[in-house]
């Protein structure tokens, strides 16, 4: 977007002179219309030119003055103002209306197609004095003391006096169908209350201090003294463990069946741990260095019998075989199994881990 050029009349506590007109090479038939009708005295209007010489010579009259809205502010701070049962009679007393008025300075049909408009003296004046009486008295009570309030206040009544001597109101080209004779007019089409909203935007209000953030300082934890890690960590509580027992005491048995686990444990309750010593297990069995002939069923092993511990116990229980006398006096000899020991019957000594 292009920059927004104003002439030097419009810059702040500048004086007022003829307006800056920008028209094109082709003037719009509703200017032509508006010129005719206000002009006081007939004269050609042809060309760009000439129309612009005519907003020259009507806009650059002292009483060339436009009313740009009214405002109906309170006469004196909200502390002082007149309290009555009758709000009529409350309005006339305590309110007041300032009209807004401006000149035109700068008309631009071309890249912009806008009108600007500066507040006159007189408004400008009006404003800064409801400002500084009323406005900053309001605005002063309505906050709390502190040290630099009233360099506040006054930096905020320096700021609107510039503010105000700032304010340049831009619209449309098209207001200048409100252009009357003499050279006033007013705003049309509700254009008046976009003024109204953008001076009461200069009123700012009278901000405090925020207060002020207090640092709580806490002190930085220590670490234990103890080097020992036997107090970081709670010590673990061991759960007891239920018996795997627990699982089958509520399971009544038959007074006629006998289960596998009281036939193992009678079992082993009989036979002494001195009588029954098992060897380990060896690796596979060589003769090498024997020459005599053995049968077919002295080179193989008989397979592992699939029943169950309790049937093999009570089998070898029940047997008139000596276990200790067998086993124990062959256990490291070559001769293991020849002789003195009936290989027909090696399933009944199933032993609990693999050959």
């Amino acid at each position: 977007m292009a920059p927004v050029l104003l002439p030097a009349s419009a810059a702040p506590h500048a004086p007022r002179s003829d307006p800056n007109i920008v028209l094109g090479t082709t003037v719009d038939p509703w200017l032509t219309a508006t010129l005719k009708r206000v002009s006081r005295v007939r004269r050609p209007l042809n060309n760009a030119p000439q129309h612009a010489r005519c907003l020259i010579e009507t806009l650059s009259s002292p009483s060339a003055i436009w009313t740009l809205c009214s405002l109906i502010l309170p006469k004196a701070p909200e502390a002082e103002l007149r309290k009555d049962k009758n709000p009529l009679v409350e309005a006339l007393f305590n309110y007041k209306k300032i009209t807004i008025e401006a000149y035109i300075v700068h008309i631009d049909m071309v890249s912009q197609n806008e009108v600007a408009f500066k507040l006159t003296p007189e408004t400008i004046e009006a404003l800064v004095e409801y400002h500084k009486d009323v406005h900053s008295v309001d605005t002063a009570a309505a906050t709390w003391s502190w040290s630099e309030k009233e360099v506040q206040l006054k930096r905020l009544q320096a700021d609107f006096v510039q503010a105000a001597n700032r304010f340049v109101y831009r619209t449309n080209a098209i207001a200048l169908e409100g252009l009357e004779t003499g050279g006033v007019g007013e705003l049309l089409c509700g254009k008046s209350e976009e003024v109204k909203t953008a001076i009461m935007g200069l009123f700012f209000p009278l901000l405090p201090p925020p207060p002020r953030v207090v640092e709580i300082v806490r002190p930085t934890p220590l670490l234990p003294s103890s080097s020992s890690t036997e107090d970081w960590w709670p010590p673990a509580t061991s759960q007891p463990q239920a018996s795997s027992m627990d699982a089958w005491s509520g399971v009544s048995s038959s007074p006629t069946t006998t289960s596998s686990g009281e036939s193992t444990s009678s079992v082993w309750a009989s036979i002494g741990m001195s009588d029954l010593q098992l060897p380990s297990p060896t690796p596979s069995y060589s003769d090498s260095f024997s020459t005599s002939c053995k049968s077919p069923a002295q080179f193989y092993t008989a397979p592992m019998s699939t029943a169950p511990y309790s049937a093999a116990m009570t089998s070898a229980t029940n047997s008139s075989i000596p276990v200790s006398s067998t086993l124990l006096p062959q256990q490291c000899s070559t001769s293991m199994g020849l002789g003195g020991f009936d290989w027909s019957r090696y399933q009944d000594f199933s032993l609990p881990f693999a050959m």
